[in-house]
């Protein structure tokens, strides 16, 4: 059956789309739940699994807020909301840039880089995991993520060049 406007190819195209875009959100929601019943197995209760990846993907870098918001992992105000609960809870520590007094920098305590490291864990089991239950293969993973940074690519630049 035609849509008006195109033809069913292009409709097709257009429900595997939207199947897409709901499948990265109700994968991205699922990240979080494991991350949180891990945590809850753990004892964690005072940080939740957003903050949780915020350290994770700090690492061992010493960033500010912005540099995290302009890498694409958080919006301006949850990260900001987030880096001062973790500096209150001792997760990170913060300071004044020298050059730029207005710009705060932070990294991780001993207490965060535990996070980070359990974080890390659970990613690893589950990679060895999907491996050893034939889930993904390499050429699998591969697959995926090229074609995810191939769709980051182009909305990126929807947003760049188009707005």
């Amino acid at each position: 059956m035609e849509q008006p406007g195109g033809s069913a190819a292009a409709a097709g195209f257009m429900a595997r789309y939207l199947d897409a875009l709901t499948l990265v959100e109700r994968l991205h929601r699922l990240l979080l739940d494991v991350i949180k019943d891990e945590f809850e197995r753990v004892g964690i209760i005072e940080i939740n699994p957003v903050q949780a990846l915020l350290l994770f993907n700090v690492g061992d870098n010493e960033v500010t807020a912005g540099e995290l918001k302009t890498r694409g992992y958080y919006q301006g105000s949850n990260v900001s909301y987030n880096l001062k609960k973790l500096v209150d809870l001792g997760y990170m520590h913060h300071q004044r840039c020298e050059i730029d007094r207005r710009s705060v920098r932070v990294r991780l305590t001993p207490k965060g880089r535990e996070v980070r490291d359990l974080v890390a864990r659970l990613f690893q089991t589950h990679a060895k995991g999907l491996q050893e239950r034939g889930v993904l293969d390499m050429a699998g993973i591969e697959d995926i993520a090229h074609a995810l940074k191939r769709l980051e690519r182009y909305w990126t630049d929807q947003i760049r060049y188009i707005y």
